[in-house]
């Protein structure tokens, strides 16, 4: 019988102890660490065995990054580290990033305890866990200047503010949207932000 050990990484106090209990009577979890402060990473993973972390999305104070970013700093240094993002904010966006990055899976907060246990172990033996990706217009990822062109809209901005926001011509901000409109396949500014919000290239507003 193989015994995972697992760290939560997630500031949310009550969700970690919901997932501690959760997880207490499977015969297949060793020990279960939590932390809040991703400063605190580089000494737990040095002081304790930890065979898989589960990291958030959104990591809240006191930290300064994100899951993704952190998932990314560790594995500059440690490409081995399993990791799997367990988060809320499910979205083609993250998946496609984490994918990128070489994490390990990706998961809903609401999984079944079950479907966790199974994903866990689909990683501890060398396996990945993500969901399909259903959404045929995350097929071209958008360029970071297309993602802030993005942003700036969604709040209502008019092209000539947007233009100037950005420090770039209304010529080129025409261009840029036309790129985002092919790569979405959509129409208009409105369905480009729409969609943007659905696929996560907007963050959500915390």
């Amino acid at each position: 019988m193989f015994l995972i050990n697992i760290l939560l990484v997630d500031d949310h106090e009550l969700f970690a102890k919901s997932l501690s209990i959760a997880l207490g009577d499977c015969h297949e979890i060793k020990n279960f660490h939590t932390i809040r402060d991703v400063h605190d990473l580089d000494k737990i993973l040095c002081e304790k065995e930890i065979d898989i972390i589960l990291m958030d999305i959104n990591l809240g104070r006191p930290n300064d990054t994100d899951g993704l970013e952190t998932a990314a700093g560790l594995l500059q240094k440690e490409p081995s580290l399993k990791i799997i993002i367990l988060t809320g904010y499910d979205l083609p966006v993250y998946r496609h990033e984490a994918k990128k990055l070489g994490i390990r899976g990706f998961l809903n907060k609401n999984i079944a305890p079950d479907d966790l246990i199974a994903s866990l172990t689909r990683v501890f033996r060398g396996g990945y866990c993500f969901p399909p990706d259903s959404d045929s217009g995350f097929l071209e990822e958008l360029t970071d200047m297309e993602k802030k062109v993005l942003q700036i809209v969604s709040t209502g901005q008019s092209r000539k503010e947007t233009a100037d926001a950005l420090h770039i011509s209304e010529r080129t901000l025409s261009n840029h949207l036309q790129h985002i409109f092919e790569k979405l396949d959509v129409s208009s500014t409105v369905q480009a932000v729409t969609k943007a919000m659905r696929l996560g290239y907007i963050p959500p507003i915390y």
